[in-house]
């Protein structure tokens, strides 16, 4: 027999630590969050696992439910952390999917831990919300389960928009629960076309958590919703800078409150939205709407940031500590002490955001990570932007905008 045989990725540490990390995070989970597991009788069952996304700590909600041999997958940013990237692999091996691109070798690690007896847990989205509405879904993870033939879980999360959402800081007392909505066999699915099987994970996992689903109580309710929101209804690109429970547009001085059951109250007017997801989608169309030349031909957004660039696998090298990053409507540029960076659209294959106010740009060959110095930056603003122009540039469908 010639050849080096390949070694196993399902190992027996990945079960012992998985294990201990589940007996660690049970107290937060319930005090901390006030999240309830429910409990799913057949937890040890071999599964291709889908969930929707809606606060940091998903992923540990979702493992609660399951007891078997389980393997996440995640950002590539998680593996670019050095010593840290390098202990998750060991004790976990959790699997790397580059956001905003086609990765299939993250496709054929899946269909590799599945022949070795593994569950895969995986979040379609591959975003977390901004507005509390579920975020698109591409239509290939249909193709995704097929291919892996096991039975497909659908688990459903509740109440985690409300506790803490992707542009706040902060932890909301309020409940939420993790479930297990729906089990499809291969049978099943395989009787299904591919789009019907689509729209079986996408009504399952669809939902609108920006309405009124009770009380979440905070001081700080309405602080960084400008990592979210960057259009007011009134004065167009704007800017917003929040304290407390307020929001409050810059160009005009108009404050919004964010009330406790998530609703929008202006004050002293009548605020056009009730909802953040009504802001939102009203946002997404605004920039949608717009034509390439509707934009200034000089700098349309700046701000102070930190740049570097990713080395996929190992760590992240800084290029500017601190950078004047700005976006132009075919261009973005990082400027500092070493000079002037120019990234044209037309090199540029992705951006994505990622955590509440990092943004990755696929430049070339590059990985490149920008990350505010402001706790308010608002990363989303160039990712709608570019996507925005980019599909009347390039006549795409005109409807992406990265998330």
């Amino acid at each position: 027999m010639s050849g080096k045989r390949k070694d196993k990725w399902v190992k027996g540490r990945h079960r012992f630590f998985y294990k201990m990390a589940k007996i660690v995070l049970a107290p937060i989970i319930k005090f901390k969050y006030h999240f309830k597991i429910r409990k799913f009788n057949d937890s040890k069952g071999q599964y291709f696992v889908v969930h929707n996304h809606q606060t940091p700590f998903d992923q540990f909600f979702v493992s609660m439910l399951f007891s078997g041999k389980v393997y996440h997958v995640a950002s590539e940013d998680l593996f670019s952390n050095g010593f840290v990237s390098k202990l998750i692999k060991y004790a976990v091996a959790t699997i790397p999917f580059k956001k905003g691109t086609a990765d299939f070798s993250s496709i054929m690690t899946c269909k590799r831990i599945v022949k070795e007896g593994g569950t895969i847990i995986l979040c379609p989205e591959g975003n977390r919300t901004y507005s509390g509405q579920t975020c698109y879904i591409k239509p290939s993870v249909a193709k995704l389960v097929k291919a892996l033939k096991i039975p497909l879980a659908i688990v459903k999360l509740q109440g985690g928009y409300g506790i803490e959402p992707r542009w706040s800081d902060v932890v909301r007392k309020g409940k939420g629960e993790a479930f297990v909505e729906k089990v499809v066999s291969p049978e099943e699915y395989d009787k299904m076309t591919d789009d019907q099987l689509y729209q079986l994970i996408l009504n399952t996992l669809s939902v609108d958590e920006s309405l009124d689903t009770g009380i979440f109580k905070s001081r700080k309710r309405a602080e960084y919703l400008e990592r979210a929101y960057f259009v007011c209804p009134d004065c167009g690109l704007s800017i917003f800078e929040s304290k407390g429970n307020i929001v409050k547009c810059t160009k005009c001085g108009k404050q919004i409150i964010y009330n406790q059951n998530k609703s929008l109250t202006g004050i002293g007017f009548n605020f056009k939205f009730k909802t953040t997801a009504e802001w939102y989608n009203w946002q997404r169309e605004y920039i949608l709407s717009r034509e390439p030349t509707d934009y200034t031909d000089g700098i349309i957004y700046a701000d102070k940031i930190i740049f570097k660039e990713v080395i996929i696998n190992k760590n992240k090298k800084k290029i500017y500590k601190s950078a004047d990053f700005a976006l132009y409507k075919n261009k973005l540029t990082a400027s500092g002490k070493k000079g002037e960076m120019q990234l044209d659209f037309c090199d540029i294959s992705a951006i994505a955001c990622l955590g509440r106010n990092k943004l990755n740009i696929y430049y070339k060959d590059k990985v490149y990570q920008v990350k505010g110095k402001k706790k308010g930056f608002c990363a989303l603003k160039y990712m709608f932007i570019y996507y925005g122009i980019k599909n009347i540039t390039e006549g795409n469908d005109g409807t992406f905008l990265g998330i």
